[in-house]
């Protein structure tokens, strides 16, 4: 490992803490840090570096030279350091100063163990898929970050009426959901919007989608795992004109009329999984598997 990127959305004291701590840490092992520049702007107006560092601003700034990206923040930072990543194949290791952090794992007395068992190699690269969407109209919004890592959310706008979501799955006809909403989940977003709306957990290497429906009309209609090589077809009939789509947390504004077309992206994102770590020991942890609760607060 010889040149990383440092990439977080927000200056707390926690996450000052956090970046010394990693930066002492590169420095010991002669590995040089660029800094994402806003990020870096914060660090500076807040006089909390006591040397410069190089800087980036967009995704043209970095490189497949790079080899880590180190997230400061929670799942939500990480989302968005992936629109700077995108088919680099930088790899990223998230530094949990969040809540749950199902993708950003690392706390802040883990930083200097995490980084010697990337050195020695003895981690594993779990690679997940991310959707990719194409509208008709075009969706200025969508042109050049096309892409979702947890999911595609398709939702009514500036109403309480439902709205209709005929679907189609490899052009052919499977339902029209009447609901708020309808999410299209990576087995990454499987653990978050999806998960709220009674959708199943995915591993990250299953081979799959979950499309979720958000609080439907017609009963019967449950989430819905799919092959991810499969093409979706939605059209979306509402009393008002407009509807949102979501990729992550970027959000548009787009007519009644627009189609869209959701499949899967021809590039995935590598999270880097430190020996002494493994998903499933996140997952219990997180969602408080086998863990008895009931006492708790008396």
């Amino acid at each position: 490992m010889k040149k990383v990127a440092i990439y977080g959305q927000a200056y707390t004291t926690l996450a000052e803490k956090e970046v010394k701590i990693l930066l002492d840490v590169l420095e010991k092992h002669n590995i040089v840090a660029f800094f994402e520049q806003q990020f870096y702007d914060l660090f500076i107006e807040n006089d909390s570096l006591n040397k410069k560092y190089p800087t980036y601003s967009h995704f043209n700034d970095l490189s497949n030279t790079f080899d880590v990206m180190f997230t400061i923040g929670g799942d939500g930072t990480i989302l968005r350091a992936v629109t700077y990543i995108r088919d680099l194949n930088i790899p990223i290791m998230g530094i949990n100063t969040g809540r749950l952090g199902f993708l950003a794992t690392i706390q802040k007395d883990q930083i200097e163990e995490a980084i010697d068992l990337v050195l020695k190699k003895e981690y594993t690269l779990q690679e997940r898929s991310l959707l990719q969407i194409e509208t008709f109209p075009s969706t200025e919004d969508f042109c050049e970050l096309n892409f979702a890592l947890n999911e595609v959310t398709i939702a009514r706008r500036n109403t309480t009426s439902m709205i209709g979501i005929k679907t189609f799955l490899n052009q052919e006809y499977l339902t029209n959901y009447w609901a708020d909403g309808l999410i299209i989940a990576t087995p990454t977003g499987s653990t978050g919007y999806s998960l709220s709306c009674d959708g199943p957990v995915i591993l990250p290497n299953s081979k799959s989608f979950v499309i979720t429906p958000i609080a439907p009309h017609n009963l019967n209609a449950r989430p819905m795992v799919i092959p991810d090589d499969t093409e979706i077809h939605l059209e979306v009939s509402a009393r008002e004109k407009d509807f949102l789509i979501s990729l992550d947390s970027r959000i548009a504004t787009v007519s009644q009329e627009t189609k869209i077309k959701i499949k899967k992206a021809p590039f995935t994102i590598k999270s880097i999984l430190p020996k002494n770590q493994s998903h499933l020991k996140t997952l219990r942890g997180k969602l408080l598997w086998g863990e008895d609760t009931r006492n708790e607060g008396l």
